[in-house]
């Protein structure tokens, strides 16, 4: 059982995200120098790479001379997620409102955070339970929130829907990091795998029992030529949330069906009836 943090420490916290720094040292380290060279490392070789030596190391300084201006990597996380927070939609709070329905804002919400995940696969590996406090945390929160507001739900009702919206995002996001790695990580991609696999597959798996699952597996993989697709999977997760979230609100506003990303993160145009 970890140690509870003093007061002093979590109030420290919120005040250095909110821009409450000390001011630079003689050689010109400073907070927001400590959270780029932070973020290069996450982007280039994951969050397990950013420790607070390595990140010394990287702005040619010594360690303890970060520990005069972030507390240790606790903190350091905070404020690089609370960093790349700010690319989702600026400083737009009404960025996903301003789209045209509800829905296409939510799909809005889910775009940006599927560009998050692209850009930065290490945020799926930052495992808070607690949210981030920071200003531009808040002002994403502010955005995604505003998507939703004015549609007849309550307060926690609209809390519970983005949270919906944004752990699928994330779910996807994950699958489709995991999906990328193993093809790296083998040499061979999930068409080669697959074809590979077939023809042994067709041959044992005979079981009178696995009707349905060999028909499915097999419908599966001819029409991704994979077991899986995480893109298919985010979009039409995505749409089948906003259908079900439809049936909550009270006048069931209809608009045109149009979401989800392709494997290199765009988002295509999908009309359905």
């Amino acid at each position: 059982m970890s140690a509870r943090p003093p007061v002093q420490d979590l109030a420290r916290s919120v005040y250095l995200l909110w821009g409450h720094h000390p001011a630079p040292g003689r050689s010109g380290l400073s907070v927001p120098k400590i959270i780029v060279a932070g973020l290069e490392l996450a982007d280039a070789e994951g969050l397990d790479a950013v420790s607070m030596r390595r990140v010394a190391d990287h702005l040619g300084v010594g360690a303890m001379s970060l520990y005069r201006h972030v507390p240790g990597k606790d903190d350091l996380t905070a404020l690089m997620v609370d960093a790349v927070h700010a690319e989702a939609y600026g400083d737009d709070v009404g960025a996903a409102a301003d789209r045209d329905g509800w829905r296409e804002a939510l799909r809005h919400v889910a775009a940006r955070n599927w560009d998050l995940y692209l850009r930065h696969p290490w945020l799926l590996d930052v495992h808070a339970t607690r949210p981030n406090l920071g200003p531009h945390t808040a002002r994403k929160y502010e955005a995604e929130l505003r998507a939703l507001d004015g549609l007849g739900l309550s307060d926690v009702e609209m809390d519970t829907a983005l949270t919906l919206v944004l752990t699928h995002v994330a779910g996807s996001a994950r699958t489709h990091r995991a999906a990328t790695r193993t093809e790296t990580d083998s040499g061979m991609s999930d068409a080669e795998w697959w074809q590979a696999v077939t023809p042994a597959l067709t041959q044992v798996m005979t079981d009178p029992d696995l009707t349905v699952s060999a028909r499915v597996g097999s419908t599966v993989g001819a029409e991704f030529n994979a077991a899986s697709s995480p893109e298919h999977t985010y979009t039409w997760g995505l749409e089948t949330l906003l259908d079900g979230l439809a049936t909550r609100l009270p006048n069931r506003p209809r608009t045109a069906t149009r979401a989800g990303p392709t494997a290199d993160g765009a988002a295509p145009r999908i009309d359905r009836p």
